[in-house]
C-alpha cells in the first residue's frame, strides 16, 4: 500500500495524517460526505490542535471537491489525492482565513 495518499496514509499507519501549516498551527485531515439532496459531496475537514493540547481547538474545511451516488464513490477520488495536494487545499483555507481577519 502506497503510504503517499490520504488514504493510503490511513491504511497503513492507522490514523489520519498530520500537516504543519503556514499558521504556525498543526492540523489532521480527514475526508467526510454528506447527502446533498440525492447524491454525496465529499470534502476535507482539517481539525487544528493546541499547542501541547490533547483536544482539538478549530477547524477548516473545504468546499465539496467531488459528488457520487454513494458516500464511497464520493469519498474514493479524495482518498486518491497525494498529500501533497492535500496539504496543497489546507495552505489555500489558512489563506483565505487570514484575509478574512
Amino acid at each position: 500500500m502506497d503510504d503517499t495518499t490520504l488514504g493510503g496514509y490511513q491504511q497503513v499507519h492507522g490514523r489520519p495524517p498530520a500537516f504543519g501549516a503556514a499558521d504556525g498551527q498543526a492540523y489532521s485531515v480527514a475526508a467526510f460526505t454528506e447527502d446533498t439532496d440525492g447524491r454525496f459531496g465529499a470534502a476535507l475537514l482539517f481539525v487544528r490542535w493546541g499547542e501541547g493540547e490533547q483536544r482539538p481547538v478549530g477547524h477548516l474545511e473545504t468546499e465539496y471537491l467531488a459528488f457520487g451516488a454513494t458516500p464511497d464513490a464520493a469519498l474514493a477520488p479524495l482518498l486518491a489525492l497525494p498529500l501533497a495536494q492535500v496539504k496543497a487545499h489546507l495552505d489555500a483555507l489558512v489563506e483565505q482565513a487570514r484575509a478574512r481577519v
